[in-house]
């Protein structure tokens, strides 16, 4: 926690000391803000060092710490601001519709981008607003299966579960001869806690049974049977002969659900791709037992994964556009995504990367996580997501908890998101 309020301090008093010295009218230097771990933001050190070597562009790195709350405060604080820097930034997916909306976001199309170099379902659903290119991933995430291989194995399966129904019924069949010998061993651990990740597991739930959030960015569709029967499904795994466990809409988030499943205590996982790195690590309890998958549907093939991952916007108050948008081609390009995924294990935005050998042979599952992220869904990109989010994280935990059936939560969720787009003008 100290480590993350240092670097999230010396953001602020960089990006401070920047707009400083450009008062000053100190030379002009391109600025990248972007957050994560120290070993992370060494990296991109390193990557903004060879891009000034090659195009002779100083940049400075303006440093946020990983915490993706506080980012979004140091991004919306410079943007309000309408400064020059930071030129170039990083948007958690979700924001880019707030962001372009608000008109703070440079459209990328005058740029010659290359749009088929990157995944078209993402580019089109996640880094396009109002038609126009918003943005690009620099590195993506989808929501996955994770199993134990070997006890599906054991008992006779071979392969992972296509539906919901088949996860539930080959839990509640290995279950009573696990608990034998672990009587801590569930059947599936899931993100149900109330923030941003329960969102995360309910849009995949609903669109897998063929329900959603919103048609197109302006008719919710929350109160529909589909989703009525997706949240029954879920508040079931915790209730009705449970599989997942009691705390799951308590304290359940990505590393209590990979915490549970690492430790040898779970058959199923849902989690994000992190987590594979991690289960294989020398130190893994479960090192070389568990595989991946997609993730299950109501109906085989249609299962749903959540879009994740950060994408590269620039600035429409940057002052440096050109060079701007230099630094963006190149943070996309195959070598530095190549690097990215060698050196720091994240998922590429950009397609061609995933056929190649090195990054294959360094990491196996990318492979199976291309179609994945083909079939990715994001969540809806509208300027009130922020909003609608928090309505609909407090009305499906009600379902959870058992305090409201799933009728009751969502149809209080659809009328008070119908409310809250009343306040921004949308009948």
């Amino acid at each position: 926690m100290m480590f993350k309020k240092m670097f999230y301090l010396s953001g602020i008093l960089l990006f401070a000391a920047i707009l400083l010295l450009n008062g000053c009218g100190q030379q002009p230097r391109l600025t990248f803000m972007v957050g994560g771990a120290p070993n992370e933001l060494a990296f991109f050190e390193s990557l903004l060092a060879s891009f000034t070597a090659e195009t002779g562009v100083e940049v400075t790195l303006i440093r946020q710490s990983t915490d993706s709350t506080q980012r979004k405060q140091g991004i919306l604080l410079a943007l309000r601001g309408q400064r020059p820097d930071p030129d170039v930034m990083l948007l958690d997916v979700a924001w880019i519709g707030q962001m372009a909306a608000s008109k703070w976001l440079e459209p990328l199309d005058s740029y010659e981008i290359r749009r088929q170099d990157f995944f078209t379902s993402i580019i089109e659903l996640a880094d396009t607003y109002e038609n126009q290119l918003i943005g690009l991933p620099l590195y993506i995430d989808g929501g996955l299966l994770y199993y134990r291989r070997d006890l599906l194995d054991k008992h006779g399966y071979q392969n992972p579960p296509q539906t919901w129904g088949e996860l539930r019924q080959m839990a509640e069949q290995i279950l009573p001869a696990e608990r034998e010998q672990n009587p801590n061993f569930w059947g599936h651990v899931w993100q149900g806690a109330q923030y941003e990740g329960l969102i995360c597991n309910a849009l995949e739930f609903f669109t897998s049974a063929g329900g959603g959030f919103f048609v197109g960015t302006a008719t919710p569709v929350i109160d529909q049977p589909a989703n009525i029967k997706a949240l029954r499904y879920m508040s079931e795994l915790i209730h009705k002969q449970p599989i997942s466990p009691p705390n799951t809409f308590t304290d359940m988030k990505e590393e209590e659900v990979r915490m549970n499943f690492h430790n040898g205590n779970a058959l199923f996982e849902r989690n994000w791709p992190y987590a594979w790195g991690l289960h294989n690590a020398a130190d893994s309890p479960v090192r070389g037992k568990v595989g991946i998958a997609p993730l299950p549907g109501f109906t085989p093939g249609k299962g749903a994964s959540t879009l994740g991952g950060w994408h590269i916007v620039m600035s429409r108050f940057s002052d440096m556009k050109p060079e701007a948008a230099a630094l963006i081609k190149y943070l996309t390009s195959t070598t530095v995504q190549k690097q990215l995924s060698l050196k720091l294990g994240w998922n590429p935005g950009r397609t061609d990367v995933y056929d190649d050998a090195d990054v294959l042979a360094a990491n196996p599952a990318l492979k199976d996580l291309r179609q994945v992220f083909n079939n990715a869904v994001p969540r809806p990109i509208i300027p009130y997501y922020s909003n609608v989010s928090q309505i609909l994280q407090k009305h499906i935990s009600a379902t959870l908890a058992n305090r409201a059936t799933p009728e009751e939560s969502l149809k209080n969720a659809q009328n008070e998101v119908l409310e809250l787009m009343k306040s921004y003008g949308i009948k």
